[in-house]
């Protein structure tokens, strides 16, 4: 038995070549609205509605994990994130092992649509990066 419910999806994360085109995008022509930025990363948090998107630009600290600038038929995202609940570290851990799911990561607290929560990364059988998140600790 799977040991929490899906909520929804949290964030998608881009990279991009221009981060302030990008935003400007997002923000001037969809509506989205800037909610965190974070120079240090390369990394821009937007609302859209209830979720959110991140933009990384791709020289920078989180956007060069990615290898190379996007080109055609290249990796443009990052990873997505999924809520989840509960959020039982222990009981989590223990269903992703007997799935056989590779953890890329601990759980961390990570800044995503509702705030900053516990959250770990995994790798899905084609190597895509999904993060599964936990309720806020801190709000948005």
């Amino acid at each position: 038995m799977i040991p929490f419910s899906l909520q929804r999806l949290d964030h998608t994360v881009l990279r991009v070549h221009d981060l302030e085109r990008s935003i400007e995008f997002y923000t001037q022509v969809l509506g989205c609205e800037v909610k965190r930025r974070r120079p240090d990363l390369g990394l821009v948090h937007l609302g859209v509605g209830t979720s959110m998107l991140d933009l990384v630009d791709v020289a920078g600290k989180v956007g060069q994990r990615g290898g190379g600038p996007v080109v055609p038929g290249g990796r443009n995202m990052d990873h997505f994130c999924i809520r989840v609940e509960p959020f039982d570290e222990a009981s989590l851990f223990e269903y992703l092992d007997r799935q056989g799911v590779k953890r890329l990561t601990g759980v961390e607290q990570r800044f995503g649509a509702e705030g900053t929560g516990p959250s770990v990364y995994l790798e899905d059988p084609d190597g895509n990066t999904v993060e599964l998140k936990g309720a806020a600790v801190t709000p948005a």
